[in-house]
């Protein structure tokens, strides 16, 4: 194993990282948006009003995705351990 090698199965282990976190991340920013907007309209300065949207939506959309999120995760561990024994030639 060369360090190149390591380095590229790290690289594709942060690849499928963010693929599969990115639209969580995005979905609790967009709801923050919204919600930060709703305050300054409305001067209504909660701090439970901050959290609890964007945890719902949070929740909502893992419980869409999480067999999408689930696929994606098994096929990198699927390769991962399909290619050992190329792995430790």
């Amino acid at each position: 194993m060369t360090p190149e090698f390591v380095v590229s199965i790290g690289r594709e282990a942060i690849k499928v990282l963010l693929i599969v976190i990115l639209p969580l991340m995005g979905v609790g920013l967009i709801v923050g948006l919204l919600v930060s907007i709703f305050q300054a309209v409305t001067q209504l300065q909660e701090i439970t009003l901050t959290f609890i949207p964007k945890i719902l939506a949070v929740f909502l959309l893992l419980l869409l995705i999480a067999p999408w999120m689930l696929g994606v995760m098994m096929d990198f561990t699927r390769d991962i351990l399909l290619n050992i024994p190329g792995y430790t030639r």
